[in-house]
Protein backbone atom coordinates (compact mmCIF):
# COMPACT_ATOMS: atom_id res chain seq x y z
CA UNK A 1 0.00 0.00 0.00
CA UNK A 2 1.66 3.22 -1.15
CA UNK A 3 0.70 6.66 0.13
CA UNK A 4 -2.20 5.48 2.32
CA UNK A 5 -5.04 7.86 3.08
CA UNK A 6 -5.34 8.46 6.82
CA UNK A 7 -8.37 10.39 8.06
CA UNK A 8 -8.58 12.14 11.44
CA UNK A 9 -12.17 12.50 12.67
CA UNK A 10 -12.27 15.05 15.47
CA UNK A 11 -8.96 16.53 14.37
CA UNK A 12 -9.82 19.61 16.43
CA UNK A 13 -8.52 17.64 19.40
CA UNK A 14 -5.38 19.42 18.33
CA UNK A 15 -2.93 18.26 21.00
CA UNK A 16 -3.79 14.60 20.38
CA UNK A 17 -3.72 15.10 16.61
CA UNK A 18 -0.29 16.74 17.04
CA UNK A 19 1.16 13.72 18.86
CA UNK A 20 -0.28 11.16 16.45
CA UNK A 21 1.02 13.04 13.42
CA UNK A 22 4.46 13.35 14.99
CA UNK A 23 4.54 9.56 15.36
CA UNK A 24 3.11 8.85 11.89
CA UNK A 25 5.50 11.13 10.05
CA UNK A 26 8.50 9.78 11.95
CA UNK A 27 8.15 6.64 9.77
CA UNK A 28 9.88 7.15 6.40
CA UNK A 29 7.30 4.93 4.69
CA UNK A 30 4.46 7.25 5.80
CA UNK A 31 6.02 10.62 5.02
CA UNK A 32 4.06 10.95 1.77
CA UNK A 33 0.77 9.71 3.18
CA UNK A 34 -2.45 11.51 2.39
CA UNK A 35 -3.64 13.12 5.62
CA UNK A 36 -7.28 14.28 5.72
CA UNK A 37 -8.42 16.29 8.73
CA UNK A 38 -12.08 16.72 9.70
CA UNK A 39 -13.78 18.61 12.50
CA UNK A 40 -17.05 20.48 12.96
CA UNK A 41 -15.31 23.52 14.52
CA UNK A 42 -13.73 25.72 11.81
CA UNK A 43 -11.21 27.38 14.11
CA UNK A 44 -9.99 24.13 15.59
CA UNK A 45 -9.81 22.56 12.13
CA UNK A 46 -7.73 25.48 10.85
CA UNK A 47 -5.39 25.09 13.82
CA UNK A 48 -5.08 21.34 13.24
CA UNK A 49 -4.17 21.88 9.59
CA UNK A 50 -1.50 24.42 10.51
CA UNK A 51 -0.09 22.05 13.13
CA UNK A 52 0.02 19.22 10.59
CA UNK A 53 1.99 21.33 8.13
CA UNK A 54 4.41 22.46 10.85
CA UNK A 55 5.02 18.87 11.97
CA UNK A 56 5.52 17.69 8.40
CA UNK A 57 8.15 20.37 7.85
CA UNK A 58 9.89 19.50 11.11
CA UNK A 59 9.96 15.81 10.16
CA UNK A 60 11.20 16.50 6.63
CA UNK A 61 8.03 14.86 5.33
CA UNK A 62 5.87 15.74 2.33
CA UNK A 63 2.39 14.41 3.09
CA UNK A 64 -0.66 15.57 1.16
CA UNK A 65 -2.59 17.46 3.86
CA UNK A 66 -6.23 18.48 3.46
CA UNK A 67 -8.80 19.81 5.89
CA UNK A 68 -12.56 19.88 5.48
CA UNK A 69 -15.77 20.40 7.46
CA UNK A 70 -17.38 17.77 5.19
CA UNK A 71 -16.92 14.41 6.88
CA UNK A 72 -17.90 12.26 3.90
CA UNK A 73 -15.50 14.14 1.64
CA UNK A 74 -12.70 13.58 4.16
CA UNK A 75 -13.49 9.85 4.31
CA UNK A 76 -13.73 9.26 0.57
CA UNK A 77 -11.17 6.57 -0.31
CA UNK A 78 -9.75 6.29 3.21
CA UNK A 79 -7.53 3.37 4.16
CA UNK A 80 -7.43 4.25 7.86
CA UNK A 81 -9.81 6.32 9.97
CA UNK A 82 -8.77 7.61 13.40
CA UNK A 83 -11.77 8.62 15.51
CA UNK A 84 -11.20 10.93 18.50
CA UNK A 85 -14.38 12.97 18.77
CA UNK A 86 -15.80 14.26 22.05
CA UNK A 87 -19.48 15.08 21.69
CA UNK A 88 -20.62 18.00 23.81
CA UNK A 89 -17.14 19.17 24.73
CA UNK A 90 -16.21 20.67 28.07
CA UNK A 91 -19.75 21.82 28.89
CA UNK A 92 -21.12 18.28 28.68
CA UNK A 93 -18.26 17.02 30.84
CA UNK A 94 -19.10 19.56 33.53
CA UNK A 95 -22.76 18.47 33.46
CA UNK A 96 -21.71 14.83 33.82
CA UNK A 97 -19.99 15.75 37.09
CA UNK A 98 -22.11 18.50 38.59
CA UNK A 99 -25.53 16.88 38.20
CA UNK A 100 -24.58 13.50 39.76
CA UNK A 101 -22.73 15.37 42.54
CA UNK A 102 -25.98 17.16 43.45
CA UNK A 103 -27.51 13.72 43.93
CA UNK A 104 -24.62 12.62 46.17
CA UNK A 105 -22.69 10.57 43.59
CA UNK A 106 -18.91 11.01 43.40
CA UNK A 107 -16.87 10.39 40.26
CA UNK A 108 -13.25 10.93 39.30
CA UNK A 109 -12.87 10.67 35.48
CA UNK A 110 -16.40 9.70 34.36
CA UNK A 111 -15.63 8.49 30.85
CA UNK A 112 -15.83 4.69 30.97
CA UNK A 113 -18.73 3.27 33.00
CA UNK A 114 -20.71 4.97 35.76
CA UNK A 115 -23.17 7.73 35.04
CA UNK A 116 -20.58 9.85 33.24
CA UNK A 117 -19.56 6.99 30.98
CA UNK A 118 -23.16 6.04 30.21
CA UNK A 119 -24.22 9.54 29.20
CA UNK A 120 -20.98 10.17 27.30
CA UNK A 121 -21.77 7.03 25.29
CA UNK A 122 -25.37 8.00 24.67
CA UNK A 123 -24.46 11.40 23.24
CA UNK A 124 -21.69 9.83 21.13
CA UNK A 125 -23.76 7.04 19.56
CA UNK A 126 -25.74 9.27 17.13
CA UNK A 127 -22.48 10.69 15.74
CA UNK A 128 -21.05 7.16 15.46
CA UNK A 129 -24.15 6.17 13.50
CA UNK A 130 -23.49 8.95 11.00
CA UNK A 131 -19.76 8.19 10.85
CA UNK A 132 -20.43 4.50 10.22
CA UNK A 133 -22.92 5.33 7.45
CA UNK A 134 -20.31 7.49 5.72
CA UNK A 135 -17.66 4.78 6.05
CA UNK A 136 -20.00 2.20 4.53
CA UNK A 137 -20.72 4.57 1.64
CA UNK A 138 -17.22 5.74 0.66
CA UNK A 139 -14.56 3.57 2.34
CA UNK A 140 -16.15 0.31 3.50
CA UNK A 141 -12.85 -1.54 3.83
CA UNK A 142 -11.12 1.16 5.89
CA UNK A 143 -9.72 0.19 9.28
CA UNK A 144 -11.42 2.34 11.93
CA UNK A 145 -9.14 3.04 14.88
CA UNK A 146 -11.23 4.38 17.74
CA UNK A 147 -9.82 6.48 20.57
CA UNK A 148 -13.11 7.97 21.77
CA UNK A 149 -14.30 6.99 25.23
CA UNK A 150 -16.17 5.15 26.58
CA UNK A 151 -14.00 2.78 24.59
CA UNK A 152 -15.76 -0.54 25.15
CA UNK A 153 -19.28 0.84 24.65
CA UNK A 154 -18.32 2.71 21.49
CA UNK A 155 -16.55 -0.27 19.91
CA UNK A 156 -19.49 -2.52 20.85
CA UNK A 157 -21.85 -0.08 19.16
CA UNK A 158 -19.66 0.29 16.06
CA UNK A 159 -18.91 -3.41 15.60
CA UNK A 160 -22.27 -4.11 13.94
CA UNK A 161 -22.04 -0.98 11.79
CA UNK A 162 -18.59 -1.15 10.12
CA UNK A 163 -16.45 -4.02 8.86
CA UNK A 164 -13.19 -3.26 10.63
CA UNK A 165 -12.91 -1.49 13.98
CA UNK A 166 -10.37 -1.69 16.79
CA UNK A 167 -10.40 0.42 19.94
CA UNK A 168 -7.05 1.78 21.11
CA UNK A 169 -5.94 2.89 24.56
CA UNK A 170 -2.48 3.44 26.05
CA UNK A 171 -3.32 2.13 29.53
CA UNK A 172 -1.67 -1.30 29.21
CA UNK A 173 1.55 0.14 27.78
CA UNK A 174 1.92 2.85 30.42
CA UNK A 175 1.00 0.48 33.25
CA UNK A 176 3.77 -1.88 32.23
CA UNK A 177 6.20 0.97 31.63
CA UNK A 178 5.53 2.29 35.15
CA UNK A 179 5.59 -1.16 36.77
CA UNK A 180 8.97 -1.87 35.19
CA UNK A 181 10.31 1.38 36.66
CA UNK A 182 8.78 0.56 40.04
CA UNK A 183 10.64 -2.75 40.27
CA UNK A 184 13.85 -1.36 38.75
CA UNK A 185 13.85 -3.36 35.51
CA UNK A 186 14.25 -1.80 32.03
CA UNK A 187 10.93 -1.93 30.20
CA UNK A 188 12.62 -3.56 27.19
CA UNK A 189 13.52 -6.56 29.36
CA UNK A 190 9.99 -7.16 30.62
CA UNK A 191 7.67 -9.83 29.25
CA UNK A 192 4.00 -9.41 30.07
CA UNK A 193 0.47 -10.47 29.26
CA UNK A 194 -2.63 -8.47 30.14
CA UNK A 195 -6.30 -9.01 29.36
CA UNK A 196 -9.76 -7.96 30.51
CA UNK A 197 -11.81 -4.92 29.55
CA UNK A 198 -10.66 -1.40 28.73
CA UNK A 199 -9.45 0.46 31.84
CA UNK A 200 -10.00 -2.72 33.85
CA UNK A 201 -7.69 -5.30 32.33
CA UNK A 202 -5.33 -7.36 34.50
CA UNK A 203 -1.62 -8.09 34.35
CA UNK A 204 -1.64 -11.88 34.10
CA UNK A 205 2.12 -12.29 33.55
CA UNK A 206 4.92 -9.93 34.61
CA UNK A 207 8.35 -11.47 34.06
CA UNK A 208 11.97 -10.96 33.10
CA UNK A 209 13.84 -13.90 31.56
CA UNK A 210 11.22 -16.27 33.01
CA UNK A 211 11.45 -14.86 36.55
CA UNK A 212 8.22 -13.60 38.14
CA UNK A 213 8.51 -9.85 38.72
CA UNK A 214 5.42 -9.83 40.92
CA UNK A 215 7.76 -10.99 43.72
CA UNK A 216 9.81 -7.80 43.28
CA UNK A 217 6.64 -5.75 43.24
CA UNK A 218 5.48 -7.34 46.51
CA UNK A 219 8.78 -6.46 48.16
CA UNK A 220 8.58 -2.90 46.85
CA UNK A 221 5.04 -2.46 48.21
CA UNK A 222 6.01 -3.96 51.56
CA UNK A 223 8.91 -1.51 51.86
CA UNK A 224 6.91 1.61 50.97
CA UNK A 225 3.72 2.30 52.96
CA UNK A 226 2.83 5.17 50.62
CA UNK A 227 2.40 2.70 47.74
CA UNK A 228 -0.34 1.03 49.77
CA UNK A 229 -2.25 4.32 49.55
CA UNK A 230 -2.90 3.81 45.84
CA UNK A 231 -6.20 2.32 44.68
CA UNK A 232 -4.65 0.05 42.09
CA UNK A 233 -2.12 -1.29 44.60
CA UNK A 234 -4.97 -1.99 47.01
CA UNK A 235 -6.83 -3.82 44.25
CA UNK A 236 -3.71 -5.83 43.43
CA UNK A 237 -3.23 -6.81 47.07
CA UNK A 238 -6.85 -7.98 47.34
CA UNK A 239 -7.26 -9.57 43.89
CA UNK A 240 -3.78 -10.88 43.11
CA UNK A 241 -3.41 -9.19 39.71
CA UNK A 242 -2.46 -5.60 38.99
CA UNK A 243 -5.11 -3.52 37.14
CA UNK A 244 -4.08 -1.69 33.98
CA UNK A 245 -5.53 1.73 34.68
CA UNK A 246 -4.72 4.54 37.05
CA UNK A 247 -6.04 4.73 40.58
CA UNK A 248 -8.27 7.66 39.61
CA UNK A 249 -10.02 5.56 36.98
CA UNK A 250 -10.02 2.32 38.95
CA UNK A 251 -11.70 3.85 42.00
CA UNK A 252 -14.97 4.54 40.18
CA UNK A 253 -15.44 1.06 38.67
CA UNK A 254 -15.92 -0.67 42.01
CA UNK A 255 -18.45 -0.29 44.86
CA UNK A 256 -16.10 -0.11 47.83
CA UNK A 257 -14.43 3.28 47.74
CA UNK A 258 -16.07 6.51 46.63
CA UNK A 259 -19.02 6.36 49.00
CA UNK A 260 -16.66 6.30 52.02
CA UNK A 261 -14.96 9.51 53.15
CA UNK A 262 -12.31 7.53 55.02
CA UNK A 263 -11.38 5.53 51.92
CA UNK A 264 -11.16 8.66 49.80
CA UNK A 265 -8.71 10.12 52.31
CA UNK A 266 -6.74 6.89 52.86
CA UNK A 267 -6.31 6.21 49.15
CA UNK A 268 -5.98 9.87 48.12
CA UNK A 269 -8.76 9.63 45.53
CA UNK A 270 -9.12 12.88 43.54
CA UNK A 271 -12.88 13.28 43.32
CA UNK A 272 -13.91 15.28 40.26
CA UNK A 273 -10.40 15.21 38.79
CA UNK A 274 -11.42 15.17 35.15
CA UNK A 275 -13.12 18.56 35.27
CA UNK A 276 -9.70 20.09 35.90
CA UNK A 277 -8.12 17.91 33.21
CA UNK A 278 -10.79 19.04 30.74
CA UNK A 279 -10.15 22.68 31.60
CA UNK A 280 -6.41 22.16 31.06
CA UNK A 281 -7.12 20.53 27.69
CA UNK A 282 -8.96 23.70 26.62
CA UNK A 283 -6.07 25.86 27.80
CA UNK A 284 -3.53 23.64 25.99
CA UNK A 285 -5.52 23.94 22.77
CA UNK A 286 -5.49 27.72 23.07
CA UNK A 287 -1.72 27.73 23.67
CA UNK A 288 -1.21 25.63 20.55
CA UNK A 289 -3.56 27.82 18.50
CA UNK A 290 -1.74 30.96 19.61
CA UNK A 291 1.67 29.43 18.90
CA UNK A 292 0.57 28.60 15.36
CA UNK A 293 -0.81 32.09 14.78
CA UNK A 294 2.28 33.89 16.08
CA UNK A 295 4.90 31.53 14.71
CA UNK A 296 5.82 30.48 18.21
CA UNK A 297 7.58 27.30 19.27
CA UNK A 298 5.70 24.08 18.54
CA UNK A 299 7.63 21.04 19.79
CA UNK A 300 7.41 17.89 17.71
CA UNK A 301 6.85 15.18 20.30
CA UNK A 302 5.66 11.65 19.68
CA UNK A 303 3.15 9.87 21.87
CA UNK A 304 3.93 6.17 21.55
CA UNK A 305 0.26 5.58 20.74
CA UNK A 306 -0.82 2.43 18.92
CA UNK A 307 -2.53 3.91 15.84
CA UNK A 308 0.69 5.01 14.08
CA UNK A 309 2.25 1.63 14.88
CA UNK A 310 -0.74 -0.24 13.44
CA UNK A 311 -0.79 1.86 10.28
CA UNK A 312 2.95 1.35 9.77
CA UNK A 313 2.64 -2.42 10.25
CA UNK A 314 -0.28 -2.76 7.82
CA UNK A 315 1.47 -0.60 5.20
CA UNK A 316 4.92 -2.19 5.50
CA UNK A 317 4.21 -5.69 6.82
CA UNK A 318 6.48 -5.16 9.85
CA UNK A 319 4.87 -7.28 12.60
CA UNK A 320 4.01 -5.82 16.00
CA UNK A 321 1.97 -6.74 19.06
CA UNK A 322 -0.35 -4.06 20.40
CA UNK A 323 -3.30 -4.12 22.79
CA UNK A 324 -6.69 -3.64 21.17
CA UNK A 325 -10.34 -3.50 22.15
CA UNK A 326 -12.28 -5.96 20.04
CA UNK A 327 -15.39 -8.12 20.09
CA UNK A 328 -15.06 -11.15 22.34
CA UNK A 329 -15.29 -14.05 19.91
CA UNK A 330 -13.94 -16.66 22.29
CA UNK A 331 -10.94 -14.49 23.19
CA UNK A 332 -11.65 -14.49 26.93
CA UNK A 333 -13.53 -17.64 27.83
CA UNK A 334 -15.24 -16.44 31.02
CA UNK A 335 -16.52 -13.11 29.70
CA UNK A 336 -19.74 -12.93 27.63
CA UNK A 337 -19.57 -13.54 23.87
CA UNK A 338 -20.11 -10.35 21.91
CA UNK A 339 -18.88 -7.96 24.58
CA UNK A 340 -15.75 -5.87 23.92
CA UNK A 341 -12.53 -7.04 25.56
CA UNK A 342 -8.95 -5.78 25.64
CA UNK A 343 -6.38 -8.35 24.51
CA UNK A 344 -3.01 -8.51 22.72
CA UNK A 345 -3.31 -8.28 18.94
CA UNK A 346 -0.79 -9.19 16.24
CA UNK A 347 -0.57 -6.59 13.46
CA UNK A 348 1.03 -7.02 10.03
CA UNK A 349 0.12 -6.55 6.37
CA UNK A 350 -2.95 -8.76 6.82
CA UNK A 351 -4.43 -6.47 9.45
CA UNK A 352 -5.14 -6.75 13.17
CA UNK A 353 -5.56 -10.27 14.61
CA UNK A 354 -6.66 -10.58 18.26
CA UNK A 355 -5.18 -13.44 20.29
CA UNK A 356 -7.09 -15.85 22.48
CA UNK A 357 -6.22 -15.53 26.15
CA UNK A 358 -8.41 -18.21 27.70
CA UNK A 359 -10.09 -17.72 31.08
CA UNK A 360 -9.26 -14.87 33.44
CA UNK A 361 -8.82 -15.52 37.15
CA UNK A 362 -12.34 -15.91 38.52
CA UNK A 363 -12.21 -12.85 40.78
CA UNK A 364 -11.00 -10.62 37.92
CA UNK A 365 -13.65 -11.92 35.56
CA UNK A 366 -16.31 -11.24 38.20
CA UNK A 367 -15.41 -7.54 38.30
CA UNK A 368 -15.24 -7.40 34.52
CA UNK A 369 -18.71 -8.92 34.19
CA UNK A 370 -20.20 -6.09 36.28
CA UNK A 371 -18.50 -3.62 33.92
CA UNK A 372 -19.74 -5.52 30.86
CA UNK A 373 -23.33 -5.44 32.16
CA UNK A 374 -23.27 -1.65 32.22
CA UNK A 375 -21.92 -1.65 28.66
CA UNK A 376 -24.56 -4.03 27.37
CA UNK A 377 -27.50 -2.19 28.88
CA UNK A 378 -26.25 1.16 27.57
CA UNK A 379 -25.80 -0.17 24.04
CA UNK A 380 -29.20 -1.85 24.20
CA UNK A 381 -30.82 1.38 25.40
CA UNK A 382 -29.70 3.11 22.20
CA UNK A 383 -30.21 0.24 19.77
CA UNK A 384 -33.66 -0.65 21.09
CA UNK A 385 -34.80 2.88 21.95
CA UNK A 386 -35.50 1.93 25.58
CA UNK A 387 -34.88 4.75 28.08
CA UNK A 388 -35.53 2.40 30.99
CA UNK A 389 -32.33 0.55 30.04
CA UNK A 390 -30.35 3.73 30.76
CA UNK A 391 -31.65 3.46 34.34
CA UNK A 392 -31.03 -0.28 34.38
CA UNK A 393 -27.41 0.30 33.35
CA UNK A 394 -26.88 2.55 36.37
CA UNK A 395 -28.74 0.20 38.68
CA UNK A 396 -26.10 -2.36 37.63
CA UNK A 397 -23.17 0.05 37.88
CA UNK A 398 -21.04 -0.76 40.96
CA UNK A 399 -20.32 2.78 42.18
CA UNK A 400 -23.79 4.17 41.43
CA UNK A 401 -25.61 1.22 42.98
CA UNK A 402 -23.47 1.39 46.12
CA UNK A 403 -24.21 5.09 46.59
CA UNK A 404 -27.73 5.97 45.47
CA UNK A 405 -31.23 4.69 46.08
CA UNK A 406 -33.33 3.54 43.14
CA UNK A 407 -35.40 6.74 43.21
CA UNK A 408 -32.24 8.84 43.25
CA UNK A 409 -30.82 6.96 40.26
CA UNK A 410 -33.93 7.59 38.21
CA UNK A 411 -34.15 11.27 39.19
CA UNK A 412 -30.47 11.75 38.34
CA UNK A 413 -31.01 10.17 34.91
CA UNK A 414 -33.94 12.50 34.29
CA UNK A 415 -31.82 15.54 35.19
CA UNK A 416 -29.01 14.44 32.87
CA UNK A 417 -31.49 13.67 30.10
CA UNK A 418 -32.79 17.22 30.30
CA UNK A 419 -29.25 18.62 30.44
CA UNK A 420 -27.96 16.78 27.36
CA UNK A 421 -31.19 17.14 25.41
CA UNK A 422 -30.78 16.90 21.65
CA UNK A 423 -27.34 15.29 21.93
CA UNK A 424 -29.01 12.04 23.01
CA UNK A 425 -30.68 9.53 20.67
CA UNK A 426 -34.22 10.77 20.13
CA UNK A 427 -36.05 7.83 21.77
CA UNK A 428 -34.00 8.37 24.96
CA UNK A 429 -34.87 12.06 25.41
CA UNK A 430 -37.64 11.29 27.89
CA UNK A 431 -37.93 11.48 31.66
CA UNK A 432 -39.37 8.52 33.53
CA UNK A 433 -39.78 9.65 37.14
CA UNK A 434 -43.50 10.13 37.94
Amino acid sequence: MSNPKIVFIGAGSVVFTHGLLADLLAHPELRQARIALHDIDPERLETAEAVARRIAAARGAAPEVSATLDRRAALDGADFVINMIQVGGHAATVADFEIPARHGLRQTIADTIGVGGVFRALRTFPVLDALAADIRAVCPDALLLNYTNPMAMNVWYLASRVRNVVGLCHSVYWTMHDLAALVGVPYEEVTYLAAGVNHQAWVLRFERAGADLYERLDARIEADPELRRRVRVEMYRRLGHYPTETSEHSSEYVPWLLRHDAEIERLRIPVGAYVGISEENVREYKRTRDAVRTGGDLPVEGTGEYAPQIIHSVVTGVPRVVYGNVVNDGLIANLPPGCVVEVPCVVDATGVRPTRVGALPAQCAALNRAYVSVNELTVRAAEEGRPEHVRHALMADPNTAATLSLDAIWRMCDDLTRAHGDLLPEPLRVTLTP
